[in-house]
C-alpha cells in the first residue's frame, strides 16, 4: 500500500467522515488514519465495499485488535488460524497484525461472495460459520446501515455495496 494512500484527494472525504465516526472506538488520530487507510485499501483490493468491512469488523470484534473468540478466531475480522495454512504460505502469520488480518478477512469474504454468486446474506453466513441463520448477516448489515453508510460526492474506487437477497 502506498504510504500516502489515505491522503489521496479522492479518498479524503471518506477518510474524514469515517474518522469522525470511528473516533469513539479508536481515540488516537494517527492509529485511526492507518486503520481506515488499510481498511479501504484491502477492501477495494478484494473488490469489497469498505463500509461492509467496517460493519464486519464492528460486529466481529468491536474494533478490538486482540479479540479472540471462543472458537479461536483472531483480530479485527476474527480470522480462524487454519486459514493461514489453507490460503497463506503455511507460515504462522500474526493474525493480530492489522494488514495481515484484514487481508485474510477480505480474501475469505471475497471467496464466499464468489461461491455464493454475489449473495451477500449467504456469503456473510459462510464467513461466520452460520450459513442459513439470519442473526449474523442481519447484524452486520444493521451495523453498516446504522454507522458506516457513506455516499461519496466523488468516486472512491470502491465496489458498490452489495445488497442481500434476503
Amino acid at each position: 500500500m502506498p504510504v500516502d494512500y489515505g491522503n489521496r484527494a479522492d479518498l479524503r472525504p471518506w477518510m474524514d467522515e469515517m474518522s469522525r465516526r470511528l473516533a469513539p472506538k479508536v481515540a488516537d488520530g494517527r492509529a485511526r488514519e492507518e486503520f481506515l487507510s488499510t481498511v479501504h485499501y484491502e477492501a477495494t483490493r478484494a473488490g469489497l465495499d469498505p463500509q461492509l468491512l467496517l460493519g464486519v469488523i464492528e460486529y466481529e470484534s468491536a474494533f478490538h485488535k486482540y479479540a479472540i473468540s471462543t472458537a479461536g478466531a483472531r483480530g479485527y475480522m476474527q480470522v480462524m488460524p487454519f486459514w493461514t495454512a489453507l490460503i497463506g504460505s503455511g507460515d504462522n502469520h500474526n493474525l493480530f497484525h492489522l494488514r495481515t488480518n484484514l487481508r485474510y478477512g477480505c480474501v475469505i469474504l471475497r471467496h464466499y461472495l464468489d461461491v455464493e454468486e454475489g449473495d451477500l446474506f449467504r456469503a456473510l453466513g459462510r464467513y461466520n460459520g452460520s450459513l442459513g441463520r439470519p442473526e449474523y448477516p442481519t447484524g452486520v448489515m444493521a451495523a453498516v446501515n446504522r454507522n458506516w453508510q457513506f455516499v461519496p460526492t466523488t468516486k472512491l474506487g470502491a465496489a458498490p455495496l452489495l445488497t442481500s437477497s434476503r
